[in-house]
């Protein structure tokens, strides 16, 4: 198999606790299934280094992901492990999303030390997220919160928590489950409450995209219905010239051999115009139709007005 992949295989990875879960995660994966020498080669990113300022305002979750990029272009690492709502919409020419593997739990969860649910929540609480999906999701549910930046790494973000700075924040469940703190969740939000980011809780695998070997290798991890619902997910962000500056909610269930995607897009500065919602459904079988569901999804959206909420300031 040596010249299948090369010896040893080299993850990028982020260095918070999540990140390497995440890397030890796919690193234990490749060793069970193909039997590779792997590693890991830990990185400080741009998003993790600027925290004052909200992603949207820095450049967006590409930030995540440039400098193992780069590690990738210059050989010193051969593949990446992101969370794929990380993962910008359109790589970079040169690099392919090899693999996502099986979701965690996609759900938005409720945080609190006080408060056991949004409804407990008192009138102008402090709820803390970065996220502008969030945002809009949660001021269409309480207009009264009081919805304050949290930025940070898991760790970082439960500590602010913890200090008192919030009355609650918001999370991926799935990143707490994974680093096994599911018991600090008071309350996971059904989808129909707070539709999940494109991505949410999927880990996808990325290379450059002239590693052939390394990319058919790298095909037998991908977790089919996962794959194809993230491609219906991503094309709607893609088709609406998706960002992280783009409150936009959008995710996709199977049902038999039926994929139904729900998407909800908010206005980012007037916090009185009302979530635009589509749900659209089709039988699916592969990537070209889940993406096609999820152009079908943006063009709905589009004849709602779209295009009015999405005009920059």
């Amino acid at each position: 198999m040596s010249h299948v992949a090369p010896a040893p295989l080299l993850i990028a990875t982020r260095e918070s606790r999540l990140a390497l879960w995440q890397a030890e995660h796919v690193q234990a994966l490749l060793k069970q299934r193909f039997g590779l020498d792997v590693g890991l080669l830990g990185m400080t990113t741009r998003g993790d280094q600027i925290l004052d300022r909200t992603l949207s305002k820095v450049g967006g979750k590409g930030l995540f992901v440039k400098e193992l990029e780069t590690a990738l272009e210059e050989g010193r690492a051969h593949l990446a492990v992101h969370s794929l709502k990380d993962v910008p919409m359109d790589l970079p020419d040169g690099f392919a999303l090899a693999a996502v593997l099986e979701r965690e739990d996609p759900r938005d969860a409720l945080v609190s030390n006080t408060y056991a649910s949004l409804a407990e929540l008192p009138q102008g609480a402090k709820v803390g997220t970065s996220s502008l999906r969030r945002v809009v999701l949660l001021r269409s549910l309480r207009p009264d919160l009081q919805i304050e930046p949290l930025r940070g790494n898991l760790d970082t973000r439960l500590r602010k928590l913890d200090d008192g700075q919030y009355d609650a924040i918001v999370l991926a469940a799935a990143g707490l489950k994974r680093l096994g703190l599911a018991s600090r969740i008071r309350a996971t939000f059904d989808t129909s409450e707070m539709l999940p980011a494109a991505g949410q809780g999927a880990l996808g695998i990325e290379v450059l995209a002239d590693a052939g070997p390394l990319r058919a290798q790298l095909a037998d991890l991908i977790h089919r219905p996962t794959w194809l619902s993230v491609h219906a997910e991503r094309a709607v962000s893609r088709a609406l010239g998706g960002s992280c500056s783009m409150p936009l909610a959008a995710h996709a269930v199977w049902h038999g051999d039926t994929l139904h995607l729900n998407a909800a897009l908010g206005h980012g500065q007037e916090t009185t115009r009302p979530l635009l919602r589509v749900s659209v459904e089709a039988s699916v079988a592969d990537a070209d139709a889940a993406s096609a569901l999820g152009e079908e999804a943006a063009a709905r959206l589009r004849a709602l007005g779209a295009d009015g909420y999405l005009a920059t300031p």
